[in-house]
């Protein structure tokens, strides 16, 4: 528009039209077409020659990555790939998480379940008494009562034990 060559009410006219492009995750079938794009742009760029066939682990890995950068992120990735390889095949390096290593959401524990695990070790530590003298309620701190919502609202329950009389 600055320079003259695009008219400016026309571009306000195409604005009016959304473009909706999903994320490069939900796009996995373009990675590949990408990957080569980006292989042959960075090699002819740095002066190297690199294969555009990508090996199958590489790309195994390059299709089973959430990409949260969206399309930059796999640009960027390539071209660290490419300055980084010995020889004609793409290497990765350390750039992207392995497959079998836990996926981060594995490990990470909800604050509820952390105070549902808290709360029934200290019962169990009580004997299951919730209120009173040493009871679970004082130990923690709270009323009674309060620990009875809580109770309910995680979902604890008491398992009664069963007694084989045989």
């Amino acid at each position: 528009m600055e320079e003259g060559s695009f008219r400016e009410d026309l571009y306000y006219r195409l604005n009016v039209f959304p473009i909706y492009i999903p994320p490069l995750r939900e796009r996995k079938d373009d990675i590949p077409l990408l990957v080569r794009h980006f292989i042959q742009k960075y090699s002819a760029k740095i002066g190297k020659q690199i294969e555009v066939e990508v090996p199958p682990q590489v790309m195994d890995s390059l299709q089973s990555y959430h990409w949260p950068g969206n399309v930059r992120e796999l640009e960027n990735v390539i071209e660290h790939a490419v300055i980084i390889s010995r020889g004609s095949q793409l290497e990765l390096g350390h750039w992207l998480p392995r497959k079998d290593a836990p996926s981060p959401k594995s490990t990470v524990t909800t604050l509820a379940e952390i105070e549902r695990a808290h709360i029934i070790n200290v019962l169990e530590r009580t004997h299951w008494r919730v209120s009173g003298k040493q009871g679970a309620a004082e130990i923690l701190g709270l009323k009674p009562q309060t620990l009875f919502s809580r109770m309910k609202k995680l979902g604890i329950k008491r398992k009664h034990k069963i007694y084989d009389i045989s």
